[in-house]
């Protein structure tokens, strides 16, 4: 599924049905946005050793009410990718 438009909503219509885990991509504003909203449980990152140069930051600033906490990382050999897996936790 691809969510153009109101991002919150669709999760929050989403997590309301039963079924397993959602998994989302997309970049620091969509993560931001339903960070804020308290839609996210589990934060799961990729860092692949390649320059990207300036962007939008994936987290939000210290004030947003949420930390992070690592769950789990793994090393990818053949590519040196690096999984870093979180939980949020909310103070």
């Amino acid at each position: 599924m691809i969510i153009s438009n109101d991002a919150v909503a669709v999760v929050t219509e989403l997590r309301a049905k039963p079924g397993k885990d959602i998994a989302l991509f997309g970049g620091g504003e969509l993560f931001r946005s339903l960070l804020h909203a308290g839609l996210v449980g589990r934060v799961e990152v990729s860092l692949i050793p390649v320059l990207l140069g300036g962007g939008i930051p994936l987290l939000p600033p210290p004030a947003s009410g949420a930390n992070l906490r690592l769950r789990k990382q793994r090393v990818y050999e053949k590519t040196g990718t690096i999984g870093l897996e979180y939980d949020i936790v909310r103070v």
